[in-house]
């Protein structure tokens, strides 16, 4: 029974956490990026952000969890899915793209695995963070490309997708490198 019940403690704690970094990192991206890029880029025909912050998150999340990320990022790609377009968040297209959010990342990690190449963390190895990055880049191509087959979207779309993916992995990345670098140095 205590095991039972530290296991129902450890899936909500990662399902809070992850779907927390989720809509702070759609926050971030829609509530102060995307103004900034709109006032930089007026002229850029699609409303999708060149920085998207949330796919580093599902990298992350996947990565971390593996596919214990899916059911841990659905309320968050749920609550920002619904924040953005309403009820809409119902119909049957933002139905597929919140699956495709949430399952295309841990997918690819089990399919790297399932060919002898576990990129999943253990305490005898050290991280590859090169390798995730790969892994965000080609789950970015998936994503950006199964998510616009679902809406429907235009080319530039896609494309814009595929930027907002990439460098919003990036740049998450990055600042998660020099924050970890900056709290080893104030405990160390």
């Amino acid at each position: 029974m205590r095991d039972a019940v530290i296991a129902v403690r450890a899936w909500a704690i990662d399902t809070f956490a992850a779907s927390l970094a989720y809509v702070v990192a759609s926050f971030l991206t829609f509530a102060v990026l995307m103004p900034l890029q709109n006032m930089y880029f007026p002229e850029y025909p699609s409303r999708a952000s060149l920085l998207f912050l949330p796919h580093g998150v599902r990298v992350l999340s996947a990565w971390l969890l593996g596919w214990r990320a899916i059911f841990a990022l659905l309320p968050g790609v749920f609550i920002v899915f619904a924040y953005l377009g309403g009820t809409d968040v119902f119909l049957p297209s933002r139905l597929l793209a919140i699956a495709i959010a949430v399952t295309t990342v841990p997918a690819v990690f089990y399919l790297l695995k399932a060919v002898g190449w576990d990129l999943f963390p253990r305490p005898d190895h050290k991280p590859c963070w090169v390798c995730i990055m790969g892994v965000g880049v080609i789950t970015s191509f998936l994503v950006s490309g199964l998510t616009n087959l679902a809406f429907g979207s235009e080319t530039v779309e896609y494309i814009a997708f595929l930027i907002g993916d990439i460098s919003g992995l990036f740049f998450l990345m990055l600042g998660l490198y020099f924050a970890f670098r900056f709290a080893d140095r104030r405990t160390g």
